[in-house]
């Protein structure tokens, strides 16, 4: 029996998609719920999987092409696989080296200026899979010190990439929708907001006593969640954002949206680009339950698997840059958000505290903020209420 392989239904925001990843070749055995082929939209990469047992017959659509919402992708033949596959791969006996690579993996070789033939297959006729050049990438060799063997590896690599001048290799690479379209939104950002930055700087030296002090009995408490400063942020920006109901708005045309609940994005860097997935209602969660939450998107971020209804809505937002170095940095609005938070690295500075000089464990925190809705003053008080709450912990339990 042939079924229509049909790209996932998008949302009312998402317009269409990109055929990113075969996973499944033509003549391929699927199992039922096996992924086929990876659809990369502007916010998320959707997974398309076989409906049931089954071979791909014919894929319609190649790897880059684009596709509309419901658009049939490919054939596929239910049934009996196991008599299936074998027909469809000695129709498909490769002939040479280059009929051995899959679309996906040969991807990868051009990518990487590698030569099909030294890669080990794994797939069926020894086959090379998009698996086995990242296995061959992983564990490669270091390239040779010899000049006379540098040169013949310069020249395979030039000849890949099919962009040279002299030795100076070039490499061009197709933008990713997903990082188009955050280019794209953060320069409308720039340009139709009133952006605005303050900088507060807050010693971390209370939180840090306090994780440092419960740690252990908190991760043993809550089945293994790790006790980070990320929920500490989140609370006190919660608590922030209560008192100061301007920074938790949005712009919508000429109306100002106020929104009643705290729905804060949590910035997260993966090989694709910046994510950031939303923590519903936080003035209802708990610190174990923010920790746990950011764990799973981070996991869910890195191996593709965000979903378009983790990403949506969110009324502030907070990235950490201090997660890879940075001291200071100015954060771009994440629209039609009014207000984003910059946390940064925690280095130790001499302060004056009482007329003595102490080293503390300090960090610069950075509001950007559209100053068409919110005030100066609003966004100092809100960002010093920030830094008020994680010098004394315990005014967030005590709502103080």
């Amino acid at each position: 029996m042939s079924i229509e392989i049909k790209a996932p239904t998008f949302p009312e925001s998402v317009a269409d998609g990109t055929v990113a990843t075969w996973h499944k070749q033509p003549g391929e055995a699927c199992s039922a719920d096996e992924l086929i082929v990876d659809i990369e939209t502007d916010k998320v990469v959707l997974e398309v999987v076989a409906p049931e047992d089954g071979v791909v017959a014919e894929i319609l659509k190649g790897e880059g092409d684009t596709v509309l919402s419901e658009e049939v992708l490919a054939t596929f033949t239910a049934g009996a696989a196991g008599a299936a596959a074998p027909a469809a791969a000695a129709e498909a006996a490769p002939a040479g080296d280059a009929d051995k690579v899959g679309p996906a993996a040969r991807k990868l070789i051009d990518e990487n200026g590698l030569d099909a033939s030294a890669i080990p297959g794994t797939g069926k006729n020894g086959g090379i899979t998009k698996e086995d050049v990242q296995n061959f990438l992983k564990n490669k060799p270091a390239a040779p010190a010899a000049p006379a063997a540098a040169a013949p590896a310069a020249s395979a690599t030039a000849a890949a990439l099919n962009i040279v001048t002299g030795e100076r290799v070039e490499k061009r690479v197709p933008m990713t929708r997903l990082r188009a379209t955050i280019a794209k939104r953060l320069v409308e950002a720039q340009q139709n907001a009133a952006m605005l930055t303050t900088y507060n700087e807050v010693n971390m030296k209370p939180v840090m006593e306090l994780r440092k002090q419960y740690k252990d009995l908190f991760e043993k408490t809550h089945n293994g969640t790790r006790l980070g400063f990320m929920s500490f942020f989140v609370k006190a920006a919660t608590e922030a954002l209560k008192k100061f109901p301007a920074v938790n708005a949005s712009i919508d045309g000429n109306d100002m949206v106020y929104h009643g609940y705290q729905d804060i994005g949590v910035a997260v860097s993966t090989e694709r680009g910046l994510m950031v997935p939303v923590l519903r209602d936080t003035d209802a969660m708990s610190l174990a339950d923010v920790e746990s939450t950011i764990a799973d998107f981070g996991k869910r971020g890195r191996e593709g698997k965000l979903g378009l209804d983790d990403m949506q809505g969110g009324t502030f937002t907070i990235t950490n840059g201090g997660v890879f170095g940075s001291l200071m940095s100015t954060p771009i609005l994440n629209p039609p958000q009014t207000a984003i938070m910059g946390m940064h690295k925690i280095q130790e500075r001499p302060m004056a505290v009482n007329g003595q000089v102490e080293i503390l464990p300090m960090m610069y925190l950075a509001l950007s903020y559209d100053h068409r809705m919110i005030d100066g003053k609003e966004a100092v008080q809100f960002l010093v209420t920030i830094k008020d709450l994680l010098e004394d912990p315990a005014r967030m339990l005590l709502e103080v």
